[in-house]
């Protein structure tokens, strides 16, 4: 591997695993960059792995990384892959062939390319530098300062300490572990004056040191917004799930002053999801965090505001104007809603299940746990995609995942897709017509109680983590009395409002209600707490932009 000797400059890195094309691009790229950049060039894919991860202990930067598609081991865009985790900032180009090119087209959902450049790239002037000229100033136009980390002090088995890891997670807020009881834990205990009696201690890059912090203190302090900027606007969407985000952008792209409210993080239930397969244009799957990333950042750049951890209340209905309450008796008005508020999982009824959640027992976790489950016998309760995905992610590290399942067949719950990966998958197993009659702990899940469906026989297991995916509630609740809802809470709309040829109660218009609209004129809903949704990201997607499209027909009649 060839590099130069200084190492402030900034990195462009080349992976070609034939030396004469290697040395070919190493050539052209220090002719007109060696003056400014560091050009760094290897022979495979794990050389240049390694020597990002050199340059990343290093404290580096890397500007562009150029990688050949057909290299023995690990391809380009698998490279590709593993460098987007070390250096996400920087930018990617695939060398192919002209009978490669479906290949790196497949490459820009896989891995964000930024661009892929045919073989041979002669004249360099031509074909190559002025793509990387354009990358480079885009590079150079992004904040590329060492990112400031939030530290958390907790114990493994601490409730809060694991919802506060989670809450970090899922808002991309980078974070540092430590456990309260090695030493870098307590050393920081020491210095913020603490004992460990109270955890999670989080401290944030500016040196604050927070004691149990509450969700909305914790995204003050992180840098998250929670207050809005203006006290009205066109569109207040409810819920950061695909329907919510969807809402936003195609809300905030055609041109209404859109709010996106989020009571915990931005993604929904689908934000937490290890690899979602079936949701179009994304051949090689797409984690539920990375499709979040990108929608909310699309989102921004339309203009939309989003804030975190603030619960809403209450609807209100005042004139032209629905105003929708916080949980601190703040308030924000809007010419039209867009409720997305989504689902939660619904909770596991059995003894000692909720006392010992967050200490063994987790709610779609999965993400945010899979490191400390490497080795261990993880058992997965539910069938549906959720749990099939969670179980396929765990497997990964995990000794065994045995997936209990209420009914006698995955079939009736999971997709096909999936149920095949699981079949395919040796370290996980199925028992069917099986459920939990308990756990037991005293401070940490330790065992759960097993029982056959089918025969009634029980049985006692070892168990240390235990995920849960057994269906959804619709967080609707706050909506009593303002919203009509079925008898499960799901929203009802358009014809569900209309079944016996009438309009609704109250409704004063002479219209019936749109489609996705509630008894609530101006109010419209989508994604898992309509009643009767389709439970799927890509429904939920297309929902929160048809929402926009009826609530610009509702405001053009208003």
């Amino acid at each position: 591997m060839d590099q130069a000797a200084s190492p402030a400059r900034a990195v462009i890195l080349t992976v070609d695993d034939d030396p004469g094309v290697s040395r070919a691009v190493a050539r052209d790229l220090r002719r007109r960059y060696g003056g400014s950049y560091r050009i760094v060039r290897a022979e495979s894919g794990e050389s240049a792995l390694a020597a990002l991860r050199e340059l990343k202990l290093r404290g580096g930067p890397v500007a562009v990384i150029v990688a050949d598609f057909r290299m023995p081991k690990m391809n380009g865009i698998e490279f590709l892959e593993q460098a987007l985790d070390i250096y996400p900032g920087a930018r990617r180009v695939l060398l192919t062939a002209y009978a490669d090119t479906d290949a790196a087209i497949d490459a820009i959902n896989v891995v964000d390319l930024d661009h892929y450049l045919l073989k041979p790239w002669e004249p360099p002037e031509e074909k190559l530098y002025p793509v990387l000229d354009d990358l480079l100033q885009a590079w150079r136009a992004t904040d590329h300062r060492p990112v400031a980390v939030t530290k958390v002090v907790g114990h493994r088995w601490s409730a809060r300490s694991s919802a506060v890891r989670e809450f970090l997670a899922r808002n991309q807020v980078p974070y540092r572990w430590y456990s309260s009881d090695e030493p870098e834990g307590q050393r920081l205990l020491c210095a913020a004056g603490q004992e460990g009696r109270r955890l999670p201690l989080v401290i944030t890059p500016d040196g604050t040191a927070l004691i149990e912090p509450e969700d909305q203190e914790l995204a003050d302090r992180v840098g998250l917004a929670t207050t809005p900027a203006t006290d009205f606007y066109d569109l207040v969407v409810i819920g950061g799930g695909p329907a919510g985000l969807g809402a936003a952008v195609y809300g905030a792209s055609e041109g209404l002053r859109t709010v996106l409210v989020e009571r915990s993080a931005t993604g929904g239930q689908a934000g937490q999801s290890s690899r979602i397969e079936n949701y179009l244009g994304f051949p090689d799957g797409v984690s539920g965090a990375q499709l979040t990333d990108r929608a909310r950042r699309q989102a921004a750049k339309f203009g939309a505001e989003i804030l975190t951890a603030r619960e809403v209340t209450g609807l209100e209905v005042n004139g032209a104007s629905r105003v929708v309450r916080f949980s601190d008796g703040s308030a924000v008005a809007a010419h039209a809603v867009i409720l997305a508020t989504g689902v939660s999982y619904r909770q596991l009824e059995a003894p000692r299940v909720t006392e010992l959640t967050g200490c063994g027992v987790f709610y779609g976790s999965a993400l945010t746990e899979a490191a400390a489950c490497q080795g261990h016998d993880v058992y997965i309760v539910g069938g549906a995609n959720s749990a099939g995905q969670a179980a396929i992610y765990l497997a990964r590290s995990a000794k065994s995942v045995t997936v209990l399942v209420r009914r006698s067949s995955l079939a009736t719950s999971m997709s096909h897709y999936l149920i095949q990966q699981v079949d395919e998958t040796p370290t996980i197993s199925v028992r069917t017509n099986t459920v939990v009659d308990a756990a037991h702990g005293a401070h940490q899940l330790e065992q759960i109680t097993l029982r056959d469906t089918a025969t009634g026989h029980t049985e006692l297991v070892d168990a240390q983590w235990m995920f849960v995916f057994i269906g959804a509630a619709p967080l609707t609740d706050w909506l009593e009395g303002t919203v009509l809802r079925d008898s499960r809470g799901f929203i009802l709309t358009g014809p569900d409002l209309t079944a016996d040829g009438r309009p609704p109660a109250d409704w004063e218009l002479d219209r019936p209600p749109y489609h996705l609209e509630t008894n609530v004129p101006g109010v419209f809903v989508a994604g898992d707490a309509r009643a009767e949704s389709a439970k799927r990201v890509a429904s939920a997607v297309g929902e929160g932009a048809m929402a926009v499209m009826l609530a610009h027909r509702y405001l053009e009649q208003s």
